[in-house]
């Protein structure tokens, strides 16, 4: 894939309008005061594992509507019997990913932070083991395959609500480990991970310290599905196909998600990729979020990179701007 998007320069300065419900801030405020009526109760259970110097813990917490959803938590080994509270990493998922094994998840735990990654409710059989059901598909309206049309008629059944739910409140089972430091916390995902990312930093500001957004899926969504054809944003071309009436409804509900009205209302410091090839999350996508972030930010850009945006590469930076914020 050659470049097809805009040029860099103009990237730079691309500052689409956005496109807001007037009820967007009482919708996520009704939809995480309703989730908050459920008890978190947020349980850790060490799993014993071949590794040496980290800890694992298996984690179960109360998302979206009561449900149970799973995740991981690691740290070095030692830290809790020595009372000291860490910088925490709290992960979202690509799409189609679960939440694995954890041995797939070592990084950042090797060096000195605490680690959550949760799991993505009724996903995680595209690749990485997936352990949640969706339990209120049931609710959901016909759909092209995939998650991006479950329930997308009203944003109060669409599936990223409880999505994004899910990882408001995985922030807070975070919160509650007595290992982990709430003056040191930071959320990070790349693709769909990135656009929860962006999410949970624009519902819990001051919350969350530091927002690491790779590559975002979920962002800028009428440009996306005009300029790409790769799935997961066709999926939403190929309902308005068919539903050739319910076009404006799609779109409306849309805006509630997305990445862009969220980065608006974020406060935390931020480290965004982008990958100038990147057919599945447009440029000019991430660029409409990361130039309408609106706190503190850098952007990591990668020339010639698709979808997988600078993988090691990125990771070396995030480990870096992470330091120069929680350990220095």
């Amino acid at each position: 894939m050659a470049l097809f998007d805009k040029p860099l320069e103009e990237l730079q300065t691309y500052l689409p309008e956005r496109t807001e419900p007037d009820d967007f801030d009482t919708f996520w405020q009704t939809t995480l005061q309703a989730a908050g009526n459920f008890p978190l109760e947020a349980h850790f259970e060490p799993v014993v594992t071949p590794l040496r110097t980290l800890e694992v813990w298996d984690v179960t917490f109360n998302g979206y509507g009561g449900q149970p959803i799973k995740a991981w938590f690691l740290a070095p080994a030692g830290r809790l019997r020595d009372s000291e509270k860490l910088p925490t990493i709290v992960e979202f998922l690509g799409y189609g990913g679960g939440r694995g094994f954890p041995t797939d998840w070592l990084v950042w735990a090797s060096a000195g932070y605490a680690h959550l990654i949760m799991d993505t409710r009724g996903q995680g059989s595209a690749w990485g083991r997936g352990d949640t059901p969706d339990l209120e598909v049931e609710a959901s309206n016909p759909q092209f395959p995939g998650f991006m049309t479950r329930g997308i008629l009203s944003p109060r059944t669409y599936y990223y609500q409880r999505l994004f739910t899910d990882a408001v409140r995985a922030v807070e089972a975070a919160l509650s480990n007595p290992l982990v430091d709430s003056t040191r916390l930071a959320v990070t995902g790349g693709s769909q991970g990135g656009g929860i990312t962006l999410a949970v930093a624009g519902l819990l500001p001051g919350v969350v310290k530091a927002a690491m957004p790779d590559v975002p899926f979920l962002c800028h969504f009428r440009r996306a599905v005009q300029i790409t054809d790769a799935i997961p944003y066709q999926e939403i071309v190929r309902y308005c196909q068919v539903h050739r009436d319910k076009i404006e409804t799609v779109f409306r509900t849309l805006a509630y998600f997305d990445g862009v009205n969220f980065a608006s209302r974020a406060t935390a410091n931020a480290l965004f990729s982008v990958a100038l090839m990147d057919d599945t999350c447009p440029p000019s996508t991430v660029y409409a979020a990361y130039n309408h972030y609106a706190a503190a930010k850098e952007i990591r850009v990668w020339e010639y990179n698709k979808h997988e945006g600078g993988q090691n590469f990125q990771l070396q930076e995030k480990l870096k701007f992470l330091d120069n914020l929680f350990v220095k």
